[in-house]
């Protein structure tokens, strides 16, 4: 039992934080109660408008999805056909 315990809380405490989450969501529900920049959780503005319906929330755009640096270029590269 007590190493059954040991190695729930070892998972728990090794598991990453939500806010390791590699997509940064471009909406976000926000309110006094959720601080700044609120819970970033939504794909489209409908998605959250359904989530803030009935609470004393609005939806907002996600500064870090607004301000992000833009990612690197992808090259191509062009492969060459072997002669046979």
């Amino acid at each position: 039992m007590l190493v059954a315990g040991a190695v729930m809380l070892t998972g728990i405490a090794s598991s990453s934080p939500a806010s390791a989450d590699p997509y940064d969501y471009p909406w976000c529900a926000q309110g006094p109660s959720l601080g700044y920049p609120g819970e970033c959780a939504y794909r489209t503005y409908e998605q959250c408008l359904a989530s803030v319906s009935g609470r004393y929330l609005y939806c907002g755009e996600n500064p870090r999805f607004l301000f992000r640096e833009p990612p690197e270029p992808r090259r191509y590269y062009r492969r060459h056909a072997r002669p046979y």
